[in-house]
């Protein structure tokens, strides 16, 4: 599973593991998590494991090697839990992805998962990435460097998100925190972070439909709240400073995609933007696990 272990994509993994839902459907799921969402990605193409949580973008660069063919068992997220958040100083001169050009917009470090997203979201506002000077501000750093005006925007992470708003210290200019909110901003259906097996070598269909069960029901569980008593059986990787669980959460309410379902549609359009951002192997691709074959009827 990818890490670090405080991230809100791979919540229901550690809440399916710790509150007792594999064992419910009968399972005993083995969870390591790796630095990354690269380090899950390599380790489904070196078969050190059944299946893994990580990012589409990290599977096709660094997870889909020749003769295999990974598939997709159920989506997590739609996009990276973030938003494009403006100063609230310069919200009068930008009030839109376009107002950009020419400014500075900060993410935590070049490479990581948001920067391809900004990259389209310039893109449908007919802006390059030459046209906005990108800055690498860190994790820690993003709120001081908007708050001391070294950067104009930053894409964020949504409990930065949530405070910057609440304190009306910012304004969004595109949100991606949620299935609907980044399907308006992008303008297309996408899946972000997702549970992947190799397709030449995977669990058994009744595994599967219990492991997938697993997970909807952890989702529902954050869904209902009560953050105090998941903190008594989470790990303390996983807990995050003082009120981050409790946070998270709360914002796990919209984050997961319904029912884990993707559309081949949304993960052919994924496939694309992510090849137009990135360079991926030529081979690079991945295939839906048909539902039927893993759901109980109705679900």
């Amino acid at each position: 599973m990818s890490g670090p272990a405080t991230s809100p994509e791979y919540l229901p993994i550690w809440v399916a593991a710790y509150d007792g839902h594999f064992a419910r459907q009968g399972l005993t799921v083995n969870v390591r998590a790796t630095r990354s969402e690269v380090g899950a990605a390599e380790a489904l193409a070196q078969g050190q494991a059944d299946l893994v949580a990580t990012s589409a973008e990290a599977l096709l660069r660094f997870g889909a090697r020749e003769k295999q063919s990974p598939r997709l068992l159920l989506g997590l997220t739609a996009a990276p839990p973030v938003a494009l958040v403006i100063d609230a100083a310069h919200a009068a001169r930008v009030r839109a992805v376009a107002d950009l050009a020419g400014l500075r917009v900060a993410i935590t470090a070049p490479g990581v998962a948001e920067h391809a997203w900004l990259n389209f979201l310039l893109a449908r506002a007919r802006l390059t990435p030459a046209q906005v000077h990108v800055v690498s501000a860190g994790t820690q750093g993003l709120a001081r460097a908007l708050a001391g005006g070294d950067v104009h925007a930053a894409m964020v992470p949504d409990a930065l998100a949530a405070r910057l708003l609440g304190e009306r210290r910012g304004t969004v200019l595109a949100d991606l925190r949620t299935p609907a909110a980044a399907e308006r901003a992008l303008g297309i259906p996408t899946v972000h972070a997702g549970v992947f097996l190799r397709g030449e070598r995977p669990p058994g269909e009744r595994e599967l439909a219990a492991f997938t069960r697993a997970i909807l029901a952890a989702e529902a569980r954050l869904a209902a709240g009560r953050p105090a008593e998941l903190a008594e059986r989470l790990p303390r990787a996983v807990l995050g400073g003082a009120g981050e669980l409790e946070a998270r959460v709360q914002q796990a309410r919209d984050l997961y995609l319904p029912e884990g379902r993707v559309s081949e549609e949304r993960l052919e359009l994924t496939t694309l933007f992510l090849r137009d951002q990135l360079p991926l192997p030529a081979r690079a691709r991945i295939q839906l696990l048909p539902p039927g074959r893993v759901r109980p009827a109705g679900r």
